[in-house]
């Protein structure tokens, strides 16, 4: 079967596709699935690039969804023929994060193969089913993105209907939480450096946009925007280059969910606002299975569909990551074969 290998240390020039062995059929508990698409992510990006050092050769992406090829012994939960797509704790079914999930190592794509390839033979757990109807290529993008966007919003932030949310950029985390938000009936302020964007940002439901360049104290709008009140929700994906006016922008006793680090790992926090705040700060990292599950749910439900920018062709992930890296995406880019 084709994948797509990373030579170590790295870099976008670095990728390889390779002809490998076929990983055969499902083994007790496991099953076979046909890989036809995966999403592009800031961790891929940084594995890619070599900025998260793994194993020579190793099979990138955390992402991916394909087609139930073969169901192992002690299978009841899926048939040939589903439609399933991936975790990206596989090791986490339910509950509270623990040790286990405090790094990357059993994460596919990082610590483990990932789904680069046309096959893979994987413990059932390892996947939920896909929302009913739904592209390959649409389904890929729930992973990491779509989930993280729920988790901060639905399963920590317990977003309710009339709050106000604040989502930093355009990017598939943030336009996956403008989806949920909307759907969950919340007011939504956006910021962005590109008006076009801003105007994407306000056809899908945005209901209050924001042009970091033109105003680089973007909290002080926020806050003029709600009569000084601020936000219930921020999902901050910048980190320490943004945290600081995310929390000024937040509400006396509001949320922050720091799920991004785009702008370095390391930085300073306003512990005076913070505490004046009252706010909860909370680092959070994608979500477990029951999660996932009930994040497809809701899109069925809901019927939602993700926003994505441009699919590239399997032997394309490369140039699928240097667009990512140009940041002129707007949601999420993709791969298929």
């Amino acid at each position: 079967m084709k994948t797509i290998n990373l030579v170590a240390p790295g870099g976008l020039d670095a990728l390889e596709v390779r002809e490998s062995p076929d990983p055969g059929q499902p083994g007790p508990g496991q099953i076979r699935v046909a890989i036809h698409a995966t999403s592009l992510n800031y961790h891929d990006l940084l594995v890619a690039n070599g900025s998260i050092p793994t194993e020579d050769g190793r099979l990138l992406m955390s992402d991916g969804a394909g087609v139930v090829e073969a169901v192992g012994e002690g299978v009841a939960e899926f048939e040939v023929g589903d439609h399933v797509v991936s975790g990206f704790f596989p090791q986490w079914q339910d509950g509270q994060a623990f040790d286990g999930v405090g790094n990357f190592r059993g994460t596919p794509g990082d610590g483990i193969d990932g789904f680069a390839a046309e096959y893979s033979v994987q413990a059932a757990t390892s996947f939920t089913r896909a929302p009913a109807g739904w592209s390959h290529a649409e389904a890929a993008t729930i992973t990491t993105a779509g989930l993280t966007a729920w988790r901060a919003l639905i399963t920590e932030g317990s977003l309710k209907a009339g709050q106000s949310v604040l989502l930093l950029g355009t990017g598939g985390v943030s336009i996956a939480a403008l989806q949920i938000a909307k759907a969950m009936g919340a007011k939504v302020f956006i910021t962005s450096s590109s008006d076009e964007k801003l105007e994407r940002a306000r056809a899908l439901g945005a209901d209050s946009t924001i042009n970091y360049r033109r105003y680089p104290d973007w909290a002080n709008q926020v806050l003029a925007l709600t009569q000084g009140r601020g936000v219930d929700h921020v999902v901050e994906v910048g980190g320490p280059g943004t945290l600081s006016q995310s929390i000024q922008a937040v509400c006396v006793g509001g949320h922050v969910a720091l799920i991004g680090v785009l702008t370095g790992r390391e930085g300073q926090v306003p512990t005076g606002l913070l505490m004046a705040k009252q706010a909860r700060l909370q680092g959070l990292v994608v979500g477990n299975r029951r999660q996932q599950q009930e994040y497809v749910a809701a899109l069925e439900q809901n019927e939602l569909r993700p926003v994505i920018y441009q699919s590239f062709r399997f032997e394309q992930l490369a140039d699928a990551f240097r667009l990512q890296e140009s940041g002129s995406h707007f949601g999420k880019i993709v791969a298929e074969w």
